[in-house]
C-alpha cells in the first residue's frame, strides 16, 4: 500500500511540474486553425505573403482512395526553416497542422491528414525571416471530412 501511495504521489508532483496541458495550449492558434479559407487561415497562423519555393518537397499521391488517410511527406530545403505548416485548402478548417522545429533539426514531416474532396494540398515554410509556399494537388476518391 506504501509503495502505490508513493508512486502516485510521484506521478501527480511529474504531472504538475511538466504541465503538458499549458504548454500546448501556448501554442494553439485557435484563429488559424477554425479560419473557414486557405487565405485566412495563412494569415492568421503568419504565413501570409508567401513566395512559391521549389527548395519545399512534397511526397504525396496523386489519387487518395481514402481522404480520411493520406500519406505526406514533406521536406523544406530552406536553410534556417523554423516551422512549416500544411494546408487542405478545401477542407471545412483549411489549417491541419503547424510544426515548429528546433536549431538543427530537420524539417521533414511524414505522416497522414484528412481530406474533405479533391483540392491543393499547400506547404508554407517560415525561414529567416520570410515565408515560401508551394502547393500540389491530390485527387480524392471518397471524403476524409464526413463525405
Amino acid at each position: 500500500m506504501l509503495r502505490r501511495t508513493f508512486l502516485k504521489g510521484a506521478f501527480a508532483a511529474a504531472l504538475a511540474f511538466l504541465k503538458p496541458g499549458a504548454v500546448l495550449a501556448s501554442v494553439w492558434n485557435k484563429a488559424a486553425f477554425s479560419a473557414k479559407s486557405r487565405f485566412e487561415a495563412m494569415l492568421d497562423a503568419g504565413y501570409n505573403d508567401a513566395e512559391e519555393s521549389g527548395d519545399i518537397l512534397i511526397k504525396a499521391p496523386e489519387i487518395a482512395e481514402d481522404g480520411a488517410m493520406v500519406p505526406v511527406e514533406v521536406t523544406s530545403n530552406i536553410p534556417g526553416t523554423t516551422s512549416m505548416a500544411f494546408f487542405a485548402e478545401k477542407n471545412p478548417n483549411p489549417m491541419v497542422a503547424d510544426f515548429a522545429f528546433s536549431d538543427g533539426a530537420l524539417p521533414y514531416i511524414s505522416t497522414h491528414i484528412k481530406m474533405a474532396e479533391t483540392s491543393v494540398f499547400r506547404v508554407a515554410v517560415k525561414a529567416n525571416g520570410k515565408v515560401y509556399t508551394a502547393g500540389r494537388e491530390i485527387k480524392v476518391t471518397i471524403g476524409g471530412c464526413g463525405g
